[in-house]
C-alpha cells in the first residue's frame, strides 16, 4: 500500500502544491495550472479570469458547479491576482465542503497564477497595445499617409488594401460597477464586432471619461454591409452583456481608399456624437449611420477645414448657456432643443419636458439674455440650432443635455472635452 503524501503540520499537501510549481514551470497553460492549483486548494472550484472579466480557465465539479462559480453563487470568494502594483485577473474561488484553505497555500497559488497570467498574456497585451496606438493615430489624424496606413495595418493583422469602414462606440455607466468595467466594454465589444466581421480590429480610444468609455472598431474590406452588421451585433451583445449601461454608436461611410480611413474615423465620431445626444429608445441605446445625421454632416467639412471657426461659433451661440448650466444647475440647453424639437411650441416643450410653461418662457428669456438669440425669431432659432450642432460635431457634451438614463427624456451627461 502506497504511503500518504507528506504533509506539513499545518495540513499542507507539499506534493499538490509542487504540481502547481511542474505545471508553471513546464508551460502547461492555465488550465492546467488552474487544475492543479484546485488539488493544492483540497478539491476546491476555481475560475480564472481576466481583468476584463473573461474566462482564461475553470476547474470545477460539474457544469452546475461552474455555472454557480462564475455567477455569484454562496460560498465564491473573488481574490485580485497581482504583480507589483498591476492588476492582472482575479481568480474566484468555492472551497470544498468541510475543506479549509489554508492562507498561506493560498497566498503562494495567488502569486503563482498571477505570474503566469501575466507571462501568457503578455503577447497578447504586447498585440492589443499595437492595436491602440493604430487606432489612436487613426482617430487622432497622426496617421494619414497611405504607404504608412498599409504597412501599420500589416503589422496589426489588418488588410486594409481595400479600403474600410470605423464604428465608434460610446458606453456611460449608471450603476456602481467594480474595476475593471472598461476593459469589460472593449471585450464584450470585440466579441460582437468579430462575430459580425472576423478580421474587425477593435480598442479603447483611449479618450478619458470619468463616467464613460469610448471603444473605436476599424472594419477592413470593401463589404459595404460590413460596418452595419457590426454595429447591430454590437450593440446586441453590449445591451445583453452589459446591464447597467446606455450605449451609443456611429458608423462612418465605407472609405475605398486607405488614405480615406481618418476621413471615416471622424464620420464615426460625429455620428457617435449625435446618436449620444439623441438617445431616445426605450432601452437607452442607438445607433446611427453618419449618412444619417442629416445637416451634421455639413458641418464635418468646416470642422476639418477651420475647427477654429466651428468653435467660434459654438462659443456665440450655446457655450453661454452651457457655461450658465454648469454653474446653477438649469436645463438651458435642453431646454432649447426640446423648444426647438417642438417647433417653437412652447406648451409642446413645456409637455416634453414635463415641465410649466411659464417655467420654460422665463428659460427661454434667459437664453436670451446669455446668448443675445430671441427664439422667437427665424434667425435666433437657426442661429442656436447650428450652434447646437456645432456642440455635437465638437463633441461636447452639456451638463443640461439629452438623457443618458434609460428610458429618461432629459437629463445630464458629462462635458465631453
Amino acid at each position: 500500500m502506497s504511503s500518504p503524501a507528506p504533509r506539513t503540520p499545518a495540513g499542507i499537501d507539499l506534493e499538490a502544491l509542487d504540481a502547481v510549481t511542474d505545471a508553471v514551470e513546464s508551460g502547461a497553460g492555465l488550465p492546467e495550472v488552474i487544475r492543479a492549483a484546485a488539488r493544492a486548494l483540497d478539491g476546491a472550484s476555481l475560475a480564472l479570469t481576466d481583468r476584463s472579466g473573461a474566462v482564461l480557465a475553470v476547474a470545477a465539479r460539474s457544469p452546475a458547479d461552474e455555472r454557480g462559480l462564475l455567477g455569484d453563487a454562496d460560498g465564491v470568494e473573488v481574490h485580485d491576482l497581482r504583480v507589483a502594483d498591476e492588476q492582472v485577473g482575479h481568480l474566484r474561488l468555492r472551497p470544498r465542503a468541510q475543506a479549509e484553505v489554508a492562507p498561506m497555500v493560498l497566498r503562494l497559488i495567488l502569486t503563482f497564477i498571477a505570474s503566469e497570467v501575466q507571462r501568457v498574456r503578455a503577447p497578447a497585451r504586447a498585440s492589443e497595445l499595437a492595436v491602440a496606438e493604430f487606432l489612436h493615430d487613426l482617430l487622432g489624424r497622426r496617421l494619414t499617409d497611405r504607404d504608412e496606413l498599409l504597412a501599420r495595418g500589416e503589422e496589426i493583422g489588418a488588410d486594409i488594401a481595400a479600403g474600410g469602414a470605423v464604428v465608434v462606440v460610446r458606453a456611460q455607466l449608471h450603476v456602481p460597477s467594480e474595476e475593471g468595467w472598461r476593459e469589460r466594454v472593449v471585450t464584450v465589444a470585440e466579441r460582437g464586432a468579430r462575430a459580425a466581421a472576423p478580421g474587425a480590429v477593435v480598442a479603447s480610444s483611449g479618450r478619458p471619461d470619468p463616467r464613460g468609455s469610448e471603444v473605436a472598431i476599424l472594419v477592413p474590406g470593401d463589404d459595404p454591409d460590413a460596418a452595419e452588421r457590426v454595429a447591430e451585433g454590437v450593440l446586441r451583445e453590449l445591451g445583453a452583456s452589459l446591464p447597467g449601461h446606455t450605449f451609443a454608436l456611429g458608423r462612418s461611410r465605407l472609405a475605398a481608399d486607405p488614405a480615406d480611413l481618418p476621413r471615416a474615423g471622424n464620420e464615426a465620431r460625429l455620428a457617435a456624437n449625435v446618436a449620444e445626444g439623441d438617445v431616445t429608445a426605450d432601452d437607452g441605446h442607438r445607433a446611427m449611420a453618419f449618412d444619417d445625421t442629416g445637416a451634421y454632416r455639413l458641418l464635418l467639412s468646416a470642422m476639418s477645414e477651420d475647427p477654429a471657426e466651428l468653435q467660434r461659433f459654438y462659443a456665440e451661440t450655446i457655450e453661454p448657456l452651457v457655461a450658465y448650466d454648469e454653474q446653477y444647475e438649469t436645463d438651458l440647453v435642453v431646454t432649447v432643443e426640446a423648444f426647438l424639437d417642438a417647433d417653437g411650441n412652447v406648451a409642446g416643450t413645456a409637455q416634453r419636458l414635463f415641465t410649466h410653461r411659464h417655467t420654460i418662457r422665463y428659460r427661454l428669456e434667459r437664453v436670451r439674455e446669455l446668448s443675445g438669440l430671441d427664439v422667437g425669431s427665424t434667425d435666433g432659432r437657426e442661429k442656436l440650432s447650428l450652434g447646437l450642432k456645432a456642440m455635437r460635431v465638437l463633441g461636447i457634451a452639456s451638463r443640461g443635455g439629452p438623457a443618458t438614463e434609460q428610458g429618461a427624456s432629459g437629463g445630464r451627461v458629462p462635458r465631453r472635452g
